[in-house]
């Protein structure tokens, strides 16, 4: 009993240590003179004071089909872990059983018929000496830590995508209506080119482009519409609905969104913790190097403990009284003597598979650098591009005016009008596009960096989707 009381804390296999990752000490694309501030990463789509993001982005988290997915696989995980823990316990079973019984007749032996009846328990407990058992609990719990870093993952790319697709309809529903006043402003051109001409001001050449190009601009807005409705159907979907269902409470047209600039983005360090899907990456390796010592004890003897006791009688109010009853107890060892080496090259597996969740974990580590050095330079570039729109936007929109004030007067040709009409309304349109790509920067920035669900929602409180109470779809005659 010593012995075996010695040998059950012993667990064979490598024990679990976090790896050290040489990480760079700040970002390439930061000032390096400043001090860097950690980032501000709680609930950041806030930030854009967007009353209807922040609803859309509440719906989404309650109604996400990938969310509840991975809700889901979070309660696998608990249930594995639980499944995995009761096997460090003895097991206990119980039985019984009545019978009807007839003896044949022999010699001077006559038929007897009788009844029989049983009762007994049986017991059985693996010493998990080596710790095989220990090491499958040890690897559940770090695939329920996993699975839980899994939603965080799937909250985060979910919340950047509403976040995303919203301001891109934002962006289209600006651009339809810069086409369509510019479509306006070129229809009263035309018109004024029309009064000219028929006063022998102008050439019926210059009629026709005035109305070509107005007929262009306007060809620019079913493109524009169907990208809006695709970019609305796909929030639609996001949020858990049919792709319609958001129409109506879109369609009134609001501003592009803006967040507060610059963010702070701390150091390269911050996303080991901040970054769910490195989290998650590091508790698979770990998942994956306790299954390594998994497979080291089964290469060495298991030993048992088993019993039973059991009654037998005639009558049921005899068990355990006026009856028989047997018991045994006693220890069982079982040792691998030899397997053909299917034991050493289960080791060697469940190496090579430790060994490639150590890859992806360094792989997710460098993803995530790129990706927040990416959007960093992007979101930096993309302000300076914004200034030089902004700047070349008004002095086109001063053109324009003089040119229509000098064409009405007939002091300049309608090739300068048009010209300065149509460089117009390009860098009307860019700069909206400029704008976008800003906030989808600053969306992609704060998605790189790890997304801030701290304190904003507890993965233990998450309802899941029980199929056993979803209405069945039916199709519709």
């Amino acid at each position: 009993m010593l012995l075996v009381s010695a040998l059950s804390g012993c667990v064979v296999g490598p024990d679990y240590d976090i790896p050290f990752i040489a990480l760079p000490s700040a970002w390439g694309g930061v000032n390096q003179a400043k001090p860097s501030k950690p980032p501000e990463l709680s609930q950041w789509w806030r930030r854009m004071n967007d009353p209807m993001l922040d609803t859309l982005v509440e719906q989404a988290v309650a109604g996400n089909l990938d969310v509840a997915t991975s809700k889901a696989k979070i309660r696998e995980a608990r249930a594995t872990y639980r499944q995995t823990a009761g096997a460090l316990l003895p097991s206990i079973d119980g039985s019984s059983s009545g019978t009807r019984n007839r003896s044949a007749a022999s010699g001077s032996t006559p038929v007897d018929t009788y009844n029989q009846y049983q009762a007994g328990f049986d017991a059985s407990w693996e010493l998990d000496l080596f710790g095989g058992n220990k090491r499958a609990v040890e690897a559940a719990r770090y695939g329920m830590d996993a699975a839980e870093e899994d939603l965080r993952s799937t909250l985060l790319t979910l919340v950047g995508d509403v976040a995303s697709y919203y301001v891109e309809a934002r962006g289209y529903q600006a651009r339809i209506a810069l086409a369509r006043r510019t479509a306006a402003s070129q229809r009263e051109t035309a018109a004024l080119t029309r009064t000219k001409f028929e006063v022998g001001a102008s050439s019926a050449v210059d009629v026709s482009n005035a109305a070509g190009q107005a007929a262009s601009t306007e060809a620019e807005v079913p493109d524009l519409q169907v990208a809006y409705a695709e970019a609305v159907h796909r929030l639609s979907v996001l949020t858990g609905q049919a792709p319609s269902a958001l129409a109506d409470s879109l369609k009134k047209v609001r501003p592009i969104p803006r967040p507060k600039l610059p963010i702070p983005t701390g150091i390269p360090a911050n996303i080991l913790l901040s970054r769910p899907d490195v989290r998650m990456a590091e508790r698979q390796y770990a998942q994956y190097t306790a299954k390594v010592g998994q497979a080291v004890a089964n290469r060495y003897p298991s030993v048992s403990l088993a019993g039973d006791i059991a009654t037998t009688g005639t009558k049921i109010g005899d068990l355990g009284k006026s009856s028989t009853i047997s018991w045994s107890f006693g220890p069982s060892l079982s040792i691998p003597i030899f397997q053909g080496g299917q034991l050493k090259a289960a080791v060697e597996v469940a190496q090579a598979q430790r060994d490639q969740y150590f890859v992806a974990y360094r792989s997710s580590i460098l993803t995530a650098l790129e990706d927040v050095e990416n959007a960093i330079v992007s979101l930096a570039q993309e302000r300076v591009k914004s200034g030089k729109l902004a700047s070349s936007t008004g002095h086109y929109r001063e053109a324009a005016r003089l040119a229509r004030a000098l064409y009405s007067s007939g002091s300049e040709s309608f090739l300068d009008l048009l010209e300065a009409e149509r460089s117009l309304y390009s860098a009307e349109d860019s700069l909206i596009e400029s704008q976008v790509a800003i906030t989808t920067d600053y969306i992609a920035l704060n998605k790189a960096l790890g997304g801030g669900w701290s304190g904003y929602i507890e993965t233990s409180k998450l309802e899941v989707i029980d199929a056993d109470t979803q209405p069945r779809l039916a199709s519709k005659r």
